[in-house]
């Protein structure tokens, strides 16, 4: 079972359905929401070390989700399934996620209450600092019909959209547009139009195969707008839908690579395995090596650029965080992004395994872990900007990504 499954659905059942979960279990597992940083934290060398020599206006977080009910009237759909105890998976998923993004404990106002926290960990950032928040498309079919029935979660572009707008000082967004779609080139326009920085795929999840011949006009009008295509690629299990997982493989992506498109692998692929297209006995080979293949053709340079969200789960291998950290070369093209909400599911990030691992020093794990109940947006820079892979960490431009944004076409 792949383990950020099970950490989702397994780890923390018995603390958040009541099923037996003692109270020091549920302090292990549920995010106390706190909020401001007490001043001893706050202060901290470890967290002044982590901005000095970083421009904080420019430093975007390239990769946080909103996330909702629907409550708002605001278009927000969760699949039922995520709502009923009877199916424990998708609802466990739900209240960690809610939880992390202490968004729980707010019936009626759930949209709401997730963005005004969002907003109060920015304004916990320092001044400058914004996130790109990701709009979410709906699965659709082959034939480019959507299906809401095979569909988790669905945050539309105009939800993302006017979340941004309304908070410029701590926003932009990202919206999602699928290539199937009949309109999606009108789509895409539209949302570059509406200030759009990026777009965002998953592609199991809805149903999308970037190597299909369907998704050229897309890729043809991302390249003529220079707007990234951030995109999952690796294995994924935490969202459910209706495409098949060898469509997460890199390689797929080299299809919108030869259209010059500028892709971001999200995680820099660092879960699972795929089949290893280019060899003819096809076997499966880490997902992360098929990354780094890519990442070293002629043609991906310039093009092709991972981002370390997600990076410090404990499902990935503390070896490909060591090799992201020490390939000094890939700097350059690495990206911060937190993934949030997940840095506030407790259970998911261990500080204590990653100084285990020499990959942070021991006298910064209790910090850390106090960082994490305040702020978690805070605390998945701060570690990142802490790792490190014996004299090598990761280069201040990784942070400061806002000019990756900058697109050559006006």
């Amino acid at each position: 079972m792949n383990r950020r499954h099970f950490l989702l659905t397994g780890l923390g059942a018995g603390a958040l359905l009541g099923l037996g979960g003692t109270a020091s279990a549920r302090q292990r597992v549920w995010n106390p929401c706190r909020a401001v940083l007490p001043p001893a934290i706050a202060d901290h060398d470890l967290v002044h070390a982590a901005w000095d020599g970083i421009d904080a206006a420019r430093v975007w977080d390239v990769h946080a989700h909103l996330a909702g009910t629907g409550d708002s009237g605001a278009g927000i759909r969760m699949n039922p399934r995520m709502l009923s105890p009877l199916h424990p998976t998708e609802y466990i998923q739900r209240l960690f996620y809610l939880n992390a993004g202490c968004a729980h404990a707010a019936p009626g106002r759930v949209d709401q209450s997730y963005v005004e926290r969002l907003h109060n960990l920015a304004d916990g950032m320092r001044p400058g600092f914004k996130l790109v928040l990701f709009a979410f498309e709906q699965t659709h079919d082959a034939a480019g019909r959507p299906r809401p029935d095979l569909t988790a979660l669905h945050v539309p572009d105009r939800y993302a959209r006017d979340v941004a707008h309304a908070h410029p000082a701590y926003f932009e967004w990202a919206c999602s547009i699928h290539p199937l779609r009949e309109d999606c080139v009108e789509a895409l326009e539209a949302a570059v139009r509406d200030g759009a920085r990026a777009v965002k795929w998953l592609p199991p999840t809805m149903g999308i195969d970037p190597a299909s011949p369907a998704c050229d006009r897309f890729y043809a009008a991302l390249a003529r707008f220079d707007l990234p295509l951030i995109t999952h690629a690796g294995e994924e299990k935490a969202v459910a839908g209706a495409g098949r997982p060898e469509w997460g493989n890199p390689l797929r992506l080299r299809r919108a690579l030869d259209h010059g498109v500028r892709v971001v692998v999200a995680h820099c692929a660092s879960l699972g395995e795929d089949r290893d297209e280019d060899s003819r006995k096809g076997g499966k080979v880490a997902s992360f090596e098929l990354f780094a293949r890519l990442m070293a053709e002629p043609h991906a340079e310039g093009r092709l650029f991972g981002d370390i969200s997600a990076i410090a789960l404990r499902n990935r291998h503390t070896d490909v965080i060591r090799q992201l950290v020490a390939r000094e070369d890939w700097h350059p093209r690495l990206l911060f992004g937190t993934d949030y909400p997940l840095p506030g599911i407790l259970p998911l990030v261990s500080p204590a395994r990653l100084a285990a691992d020499k990959l942070l020093p021991a006298t910064a794990v209790p910090v850390l872990e106090a960082i994490r109940e305040h702020n978690p947006l805070l605390f998945d820079f701060v570690l990142k900007r802490t790792l490190r892979a014996g004299a090598h960490r990761f280069a201040p431009g990784v942070f400061e990504t806002r000019a990756f944004f900058d697109r050559k076409t006006p």
